[in-house]
């Protein structure tokens, strides 16, 4: 269950940063009874971007056909590039 709290609570930062690194989840924050911030451990947030990642992915991928409107099929291009002998770690840039 998220945490929320008033921005006065942002004094006592030991017990902010402790709460964080306990619970796995965002600590809201308050302000005026609106919300205002959102807190939560580096671990917590490198999780949060990580999991967008596939979510780019396939979002810049969508753009890039409606742009371009050429599909490729998948086995085509890897063997075109096999053909081709790049090094796996040059053929992305």
């Amino acid at each position: 269950m998220p945490q929320i709290r008033p921005i006065t609570d942002l004094r006592n930062t030991n017990e902010i940063s402790e709460i964080c690194h306990s619970n796995p989840e965002p600590i809201f924050i308050t302000k005026n009874g609106y919300g205002d911030l959102v807190v939560m451990s580096i671990e917590t947030y490198e999780k949060l971007i990580e999991g967008t990642k596939p979510q780019k992915a396939v979002t810049e991928a969508e753009a890039e056909y409606k742009a371009e409107a050429e599909l490729l099929d998948a086995k085509e291009a890897l063997s075109s590039l096999r053909r081709l002998d790049i090094p796996p770690l040059l053929r992305n840039k």
